[in-house]
């Protein structure tokens, strides 16, 4: 199980797919998950990637098999960041592809305005709003159910509006099952700091050319709200896809990395 020590208080679990041809020097894809997930979340979109690009999916710090995080850590957009870079750094990685759903949208859209000299492009999938604060209200309730419930419970009670009207009843329990895995301590820190973090201010900031996801009706906004703040990016496209999901990495992998692939591809400096 591939584990790099990428900070003093983090050991960060990690997957490569690389099937490029041996003999050329592949650019590299980084993945960052959403909340309660894991890099394996990715599984559905390593087939279309990773025949031409060698992809990087790592647990973000306190989920999957990374070092879980105590309920009193301070959360910072900028060390989850820090934590990416330094991964990528040990694998002598230096410029890559950007590709986030749901809240890893969130950090990805900070990550690609922090570091132009990085980010060659990105790809949000899914993703909230760059202000959030339609759940706010809830929070403190969302803590208490989790102390309670525990993270399962939690996401299996989300899971509708997460999946969407069509997804199979067997997916939808694998989904439950993968997110009630994460520790509720990592979950109650991050939940509380991560997704209210307003990074209105990056988009403008972001230079490479940006792909952004979403669905006819998701749960997190509708697709004229995705637009208005789509357009602050300058180089950037919009694709709207069929349903009401609003983790559209998960319930239309194949054509969310389908697209993915033909929009980096097209804007690739060869």
């Amino acid at each position: 199980m591939p584990i790099a020590r990428v900070a003093p208080d983090l050991e960060m679990h990690y997957l490569v797919d690389d099937f490029t041809d041996p003999w050329r020097k592949a650019e590299a894809i980084l993945m960052i998950h959403g909340n309660a997930e894991r890099g394996l979340a990715w599984y559905g979109w390593v087939p279309h990637l990773a025949r031409e690009f060698r992809v990087v999916r790592p647990d973000t710090r306190g989920f999957g098999d990374s070092t879980v995080m105590p309920r009193d850590f301070k959360w910072t957009i900028d060390l989850v960041v820090d934590d990416y870079l330094a991964l990528m750094k040990l694998l002598g990685i230096e410029r890559f592809h950007l590709i986030a759903a749901k809240l890893g949208g969130t950090i990805a859209r900070h990550f690609a305005a922090r570091c132009p000299g990085e980010v060659l492009s990105l790809t949000v999938v899914g993703t909230p709003p760059p202000k959030w604060d339609r759940m706010g209200a809830k929070a403190a309730h969302a803590v208490d159910e989790l102390e309670r419930l525990g993270v399962e419970a939690w996401a299996r009670k989300n899971m509708g509006k997460r999946l969407g009207s069509n997804f199979p009843a067997e997916g939808v329990e694998y989904w439950t099952k993968l997110m009630g895995r994460t520790a509720a301590s990592t979950m109650i820190g991050f939940g509380e700091t991560l997704p209210y973090t307003d990074i209105t201010y990056d988009l403008p900031r972001i230079k490479c050319p940006t792909l952004v996801m979403t669905t006819e009706a998701s749960a997190l906004g509708s697709v004229d709200s995705t637009r208005a703040w789509q357009v602050m990016i300058p180089n950037s496209e919009l694709r709207v896809l069929p349903g009401d999901s609003y983790h559209v990495a998960a319930t239309d992998a194949d054509r969310c990395a389908q697209e993915t692939l033909q929009f980096i591809l097209k804007h690739r400096k060869r």
